[in-house]
């Protein structure tokens, strides 16, 4: 499976996203992640297509979370970022060529395209079985208990704040 350099960018904010008491602006984040404005806004839009995050308007607007991020998983983000779409589409190469098995015997799907929607299927559980606030869980235990709160700090910081104690998230 390959994903959009978006969905890791999307997964990063839906993290930071659990850390905000306020709403955080998109040039916030874009500025905390080093990465493009116009990039992150449109993972961002995605997001909020897909009902994750919610734009507040207004001088002390920004993204939030719509719903607890334990009830966001990682497929939820997958899918709003890269689309639903399987990852292998059967062309029913099977049905080709001079020894072409007729279109009326081909019942059910061929060997390789039953593996691919296994694999797919797992894939997709495995995604779902995990939520933004296990990955926010993560992000402490790997860089210490106190990395989210520094992101917290900097977010709420007047002029960003201290960005090297922020490069955890």
């Amino acid at each position: 499976m390959k994903l959009s350099g978006g969905v890791e960018w999307a997964l990063h904010c839906c993290v930071v996203l659990t850390t905000a008491t306020d709403p955080v602006p998109a040039a916030r984040l874009a500025e905390l992640h080093d990465v493009s404005g116009s990039y992150l806004a449109k993972q961002l839009q995605a997001l909020s297509r897909a009902g994750l995050v919610t734009s507040v308007q207004g001088k002390a607007g920004g993204y939030v979370l719509t719903r607890a991020p334990e009830l966001i998983t990682v497929l939820d983000v997958v899918t709003a970022v890269d689309g639903a779409q399987p990852a292998f589409v059967c062309t029913e190469i099977r049905q080709r060529g001079p020894l072409a098995t007729p279109a009326e015997a081909c019942t059910r799907p061929c060997p390789i395209a039953r593996a691919m929607a296994g694999a797919e299927a797992a894939w997709r559980a495995a995604l779902q079985a995990v939520t933004i606030a296990d990955l926010a869980g993560g992000v402490d235990d790997d860089y210490g208990p106190t990395a989210l709160g520094s992101i917290r700090t900097w977010l709420g910081g007047p002029d960003g704040g201290d960005t090297a104690t922020a490069e955890a998230g």
